[in-house]
């Protein structure tokens, strides 16, 4: 007898939203999800939303595609319509963003000779401008960021695989988050670690400039007499857990590290955590809330 294998409806979310920027892969990703056993819809108008999902849970956990062809699509609007989707009761709604380097976007628009939905009399440059400064926000609050710079269409295709396919490879995907209490819980979090009693970067003049990716805050904040045991604890903690939930069929789970600001301690922090769990083989990521929303910040500031 064949041994059932469950389906992505058991194991994913029930509804992944998919956006990003024109030219970023955003197809490639809906069409992978398809092949996965979602159910597609492209191009869904945001005001049908919520009443797609208002009825009965769907039968196979759907992905819908959002971006700036839909003729009430906008910043806000999505994002709006996100906060209601969360709000159902029985749907589970993640954001899958697909991101690209300017760069990126600019070379894929010279050689497909589109013309860019934002800016069909101007330059691709033009309209990638405005509808990176249009998802800034979105991009921030995305559970699952993929930046397919570099990528082909099969490296995006297996990437999906990796993140969305648990049923089939039985593989669970681990997400590393950093954030700043200030702005509160990052949404979809499953275990949240709070950094605030090590020491603060913020207070040194010399460091406050600079964030937990950086050598000089690192070494500060180990410095801390209390940062081996606290680090080494909560790495034994989440090698007993990581393989218990992988085994009750989880295919994701999200961590969280914050601090005051989300700038230096959980920053390095997540880091530090990131690359412990990859090196003991499992397939994670890592997000830097704060710093996400000051690129976005700065990017609105040049387009302005």
């Amino acid at each position: 007898m064949t041994k059932p294998v469950a389906t992505p409806a058991q194991l994913s979310p029930s509804v992944v939203l998919v956006t990003g920027p024109s030219g970023a892969g955003r197809s490639t990703a809906i069409n992978a999800l398809e092949d996965l056993g979602f159910e597609v819809i492209d191009n869904l108008p945001l005001s049908l939303l919520p009443r797609l999902l208002s009825g009965p849970a769907p039968a196979r956990p759907l992905a819908l595609g959002l971006d700036a062809r839909n003729r009430d699509f906008g910043g806000a609007a999505l994002a709006e319509s996100i906060d209601r989707v969360a709000a159902l009761v029985g749907v589970s709604a993640q954001v899958l963003y697909l991101d690209a380097s300017e760069e990126e976007l600019i070379r894929r628009y010279s050689e497909t000779r589109r013309r860019h939905p934002l800016a069909p009399d101007g330059t691709p440059a033009e309209g990638i401008g405005k509808e990176l400064a249009l998802l800034a926000d979105i991009r921030a609050r995305a559970d699952f960021l993929i930046s397919t710079t570099g990528m082909s269409p099969h490296d995006l295709k297996a990437e999906i695989g990796r993140w969305f396919g648990g049923a089939e490879t039985g593989q669970l995907s681990v997400s590393v988050q950093s954030f700043s209490y200030k702005r509160g819980l990052p949404r979809g979090i499953d275990i949240v670690l709070d950094c605030r009693f090590l020491r603060n970067p913020h207070w040194d003049e010399a460091l406050r400039p600079q964030d937990g990716r950086d050598r000089a805050v690192a070494d500060y904040v180990e410095a801390d007499p209390r940062f081996d045991a606290f680090f080494a604890q909560t790495t034994s903690l989440l090698e007993l857990l990581l393989p218990a939930y992988q085994e009750e069929g989880k295919a994701h789970l999200s961590i969280g590290f914050g601090c005051t600001g989300g700038r230096h301690r959980s920053v390095m922090m997540a880091e530090r955590m990131t690359q412990a769990l990859a090196q003991q083989g499992w397939h994670v990521s890592k997000r830097h809330r704060e710093l996400e929303r000051l690129t976005a910040q700065v990017g609105k500031e040049r387009q302005a």
